[in-house]
């Protein structure tokens, strides 16, 4: 008799997360291999002594055996570099604030993975991401829903914010019903040997590398002023909101001036001390400034990496720290649900946040000839260039688009 399960390549990390869900997809009757995916070995640039990765390997390896299912090892670092660390790089150079985890599951693993598991021939791919696909009927064809995950405090949807409607078709999520603490007990129950693993923090690919010290090894230190811009400042009336005005009535120059980041100049501040370079902060951060005496803690308000320059504010009420908009480029606007894209001259009622656990905040599309600004109800602190906006319709995420 032939075997007509449904066959699923899930990315086991080594953490408890992926673990459960191969589990949980042998429970409902699929055909389950396991792959672990090798995506950074560059040993010039790990300052810790500790390989992760070849502790996560053994760990994934050993949940498979335990499970009874298929495992391989994938190295997918060279396509990493290219795709995830070299734009990192170039990104935090150009001044930008990238966000490796979003692009990581784009390009690596709802891509190269994908792509390598379907030469399995594998139906879908699975993740432990906390999050969880719908399904429903436009005009006729299935459309894919990207949901956020049942546990509030770790609903992963905002990393899969860039997914194709073809990379949500060979999703699966089998985790996503679960809270936290449901899947820990699971993989005790099991007996796994990732069941009290602790979470992996930081970016999905240095292990446990502070971002900084990674950074440290390609764009090297080079001093340079940190630069207090006044509150009262002129150019700063920019970022406030027209009075009584719907933002669909705003003139082109509001929407312009309310959502395109300010630039400063050195004689509009006062040197307040140094910093080890520019290509090291981003907006809106407070650590590692080190400047004491301020009072009320300093923010970056702005980076400029030509000129090695920082722009800070005073108080977390800055008015350069706090920016009602933003806007996305034509060509970096995506749509989950493309049957909702807006047209030129369309707006569009949605909740939005511009960073993963931000709570969501309600928010006005307008999508002109030139790109979709979004106008925020509330004030949203440090819209960094580089990052990702999502846009949400309750649970679900509709789109999403790298902010100017």
């Amino acid at each position: 008799m032939t075997n007509t399960k449904p066959r699923v390549v899930v990315g086991l990390s080594g953490g408890v997360d992926s673990s459960v869900a191969a589990h949980l997809l042998l429970e409902q009757g699929y055909e389950v291999i396991g792959m672990f995916m090798k995506n950074w070995h560059d040993e010039s640039v790990t300052i810790s002594n500790e390989c992760p990765w070849m502790e996560d390997s053994t760990d994934a390896m050993l949940v498979a055996e335990k499970l009874g299912i298929p495992f391989q090892a994938i190295d997918l670092s060279e396509e990493y570099r290219e795709r995830i660390v070299d734009y990192m790089f170039a990104e935090y150079e150009a001044g930008r604030t990238p966000n490796p985890d979003i692009l990581c599951n784009r390009e690596i693993k709802f891509d190269i993975f994908l792509k390598a598991a379907q030469k399995l021939k594998a139906d879908f791919v699975a993740t432990g991401h906390y999050c969880q696909k719908g399904e429903i009927e436009v005009d006729g064809k299935a459309v894919y829903q990207l949901l956020a995950g049942a546990d509030p405090n770790k609903d992963q949807s905002y990393f899969l914010c860039q997914l194709t409607q073809s990379q949500l078709s060979k999703a699966l999520f089998p985790i996503g019903h679960l809270q936290k603490s449901e899947v820990r007990a699971i993989a005790k129950k099991l007996d796994l040997i990732t069941a009290e693993k602790k979470d992996s923090q930081g970016l999905c690919f240095i292990g446990k590398v502070r971002l900084p010290d990674f950074l440290q090894q390609q764009l090297k230190p080079k001093t340079g002023p940190i630069i207090e811009i006044p509150a009262d400042l002129g150019k700063l009336k920019k970022y406030q909101v027209p009075a009584n005005l719907d933002p669909e009535d705003y003139e082109e120059e509001t929407l312009h001036d309310l959502a395109f980041p300010l630039s400063y100049q050195i004689d509009e501040g006062k040197k307040v001390g140094e910093h080890p370079g520019a290509h090291y902060f981003t907006v809106g951060q407070r650590k590692g400034l080190n400047v004491g005496g301020t009072g009320k803690p300093l923010f970056v308000i702005a980076t400029d990496t030509k000129e090695n320059v920082i722009y800070v504010g005073l108080g977390e009420d800055h008015p350069g720290l706090l920016r009602h908009a933003l806007f996305v480029k034509n060509d970096q606007i995506h749509w989950i649900r493309e049957d909702l894209k807006l047209q030129p001259g369309e707006t569009a009622r949605y909740e939005a946040r511009i960073r993963y656990r931000q709570a969501l905040s309600g928010a006005t599309l307008l999508q002109r000839e030139n790109g979709l600004y979004i106008i925020f109800d509330q004030a949203q602190k440090g819209i960094a260039s580089g990052q990702f906006v999502a846009w949400y319709q309750g649970e679900e995420c509709i789109g999403s688009g790298t902010i100017y």
